[in-house]
């Protein structure tokens, strides 16, 4: 107890001198000044029940642009830079408290997800009209991601796999699945596709944004959705639902299986993204050239898809998945990765090759600009697929190149940013973002070998 309370009082001494800390300790270790800042910074991430629409805690982005808005994948993995914050310097009232923000983000969820159809909003504002909620045409645009499953699972494992808390939710939460699995799924390649290019989460990807409506199997999306999977088996089977369980874990490998054969490229040594957008093949006859004949009869397609050759940092989302087999992953990181005419940079991983004619570093918001510039999301989950893969050197520079990103902004700034220069380290928009960059506490954890929190 003595032990806690003296843990709860560093934070508040730190709480309270933080602002003036860069300043008066220039060139100060970025480690120690990173952990100085999330430590006492956490809090400003929790909300209590606000406006109209969000009935639970939550955990919100932070900055002033995110200050009251509940959005799908940062909540989860906000989540687990909390958990490794609370595990490094919490206290178990500090562990107490942050429980209901974390549940919260579920079950807000949940409370706008129908049994009947399955439609799950991908962000929640306090100022929303819980009545107009859902579009009209929930089948015609995207929803919220596939991670409620992963975050609830994660919030499980953090609490003794007591799922109990789902009980009640569980049915929506498999509706939800039913519905990116009857209407966001290709019948003839099994991925999953985005409807549009809204809120996407990788923003400006071009292998989807101003792409028609419902040609992009994206890679990050089908990763996302193997994931997700495999963590509605795990839930499955802590309420003892077993034969759900089955299931789910049926469909990750079926999942898996066509993601290794529809989005590998072999010639690159690369996963991407695929277009399905093909016009279908036909025995229907028609007037050509004033006579009755099948066209393309004699060499009809025989491909269900396209690859699109476009250098996005998702494409290593097959690593954090574990879905690229290890001779792939050695081709993705040795002959793509670590290029740095490409992907590898200063301070990270650029979200799309220098090599791509789309690359720019420019300062966007709706959408944001994931077109080059290095976000720490993107480090955070190349570098974990690395080291899940046995990459430790290059997960260690990795690593690193982020300290020193975010070390240098609270330097300069005493603040974090949105998204950085990758060759610079400059920030590029959104002063005081929180959320995902505090992941950057993970990294550290890995690099000095200490326990280290995981998404799953």
């Amino acid at each position: 107890m003595k032990k806690n309370l003296r843990i709860s009082g560093l934070l508040s001494l730190m709480a309270l001198c933080f602002n003036g800390y860069a300043e008066t300790v220039p060139g100060a270790n970025h480690s120690e000044l990173i952990k100085h800042h999330i430590y006492a910074d956490f809090h400003d991430m929790y909300r209590e029940p606000s406006g109209t629409a969000l009935i639970y805690p939550y955990i919100t982005p932070g900055s002033k642009q995110y200050a009251n808005v509940l959005w799908d994948w940062d909540s989860w993995l906000s989540d687990v830079a909390l958990r490794q914050t609370l595990l490094d310097a919490g206290s178990a009232a500090d562990h107490a408290e942050a429980l209901r923000y974390e549940q919260g983000c579920v079950l807000n969820y949940l409370a706008y997800t129908s049994e009947e159809d399955g439609y799950m909003p991908m962000v929640v504002d306090a100022e929303t009209d819980p009545m107009k909620i859902k579009p009209a045409d929930i089948y015609s645009t995207n929803m919220h991601k596939p991670v409620l499953a992963q975050h609830a699972a994660f919030i499980t494992r953090q609490n003794g796999d007591d799922a109990s808390w789902l009980a009640e939710g569980f049915s929506r939460m498999q509706a939800f699945i039913k519905n990116y699995h009857d209407h966001h799924r290709h019948a003839d390649t099994g991925l999953y596709y985005w409807q549009d290019d809204l809120a996407i989460g990788v923003d400006n990807d071009p292998s989807t944004f101003y792409r028609p409506n419902g040609s992009s199997a994206s890679i990050y999306l089908n990763c996302l959705m193997y994931k997700e999977l495999r963590a509605m088996a795990y839930l499955a089977e802590r309420l003892g639902l077993n034969e759900a369980k089955a299931e789910y874990e049926a469909e990750a490998d079926t999942l898996r299986d066509a993601v290794r054969e529809h989005c590998w490229d072999e010639k690159d040594g690369m996963y991407y993204s695929v277009d399905i957008a093909l016009r279908p093949v036909t025995l229907e006859p028609q007037y050509i050239f004033g006579k009755q004949m099948v066209l393309h009869e004699g060499a009809p397609r025989a491909y269900p898809c396209l690859i699109q050759r476009l250098g996005c940092w998702s494409g290593f989302m097959a690593l954090w998945a574990g879905i690229a087999t290890p001779e792939q992953a050695q081709r993705m990181v040795k002959e793509n990765l670590t290029d740095e005419r490409s992907f590898w940079a200063p301070y990270g991983v650029r979200t799309l090759s220098k090599q791509e004619k789309m690359y720019n570093l420019n300062a966007t918001h709706n959408p944001s600009n994931w077109q080059g510039p290095v976000w720490g999301i993107s480090n955070y989950m190349v570098f974990r697929g690395l080291a899940d893969y046995g990459f430790n050197a290059e997960a260690r520079e990795l690593a690193e190149k982020t300290v020193a990103l975010f070390g240098s902004d609270l330097e300069k700034e005493g603040a974090l940013h949105e998204y950085y220069d990758p060759d610079s380290g400059n920030p590029i928009m959104n002063k005081g973002f929180q959320n995902w960059n505090y992941l950057v506490l993970n990294m550290l954890a890995w690099l000095e070998n200490r326990p280290t929190v995981r998404e799953s």
